[in-house]
């Protein structure tokens, strides 16, 4: 009874490891790709975030000597 008894079980563990990463990796593309899009269309209504770039006339030289 050597090694090559768990054989079978050890490939299928790696396998299904294999696809479940996979299926993880793909998902969160996915994910992302939708998020770009939706804060894209978001932006295009005018909305924008909070994390962006300020929108002002100033250059950003004068912001920061204001600051």
């Amino acid at each position: 009874m050597g090694a090559t008894a768990h054989v079978d079980f050890i490939a299928a563990a790696y396998a299904s490891a294999v696809i479940i990463i996979g299926a993880l990796i793909a998902w969160v593309a996915l994910d992302y790709r939708a998020q770009q899009h939706t804060l894209a269309e978001l932006e295009k209504q005018g909305i924008s975030r909070r994390s962006g770039p300020a929108r002002s006339d100033r250059p950003v030289e004068q912001a920061k000597e204001d600051a």
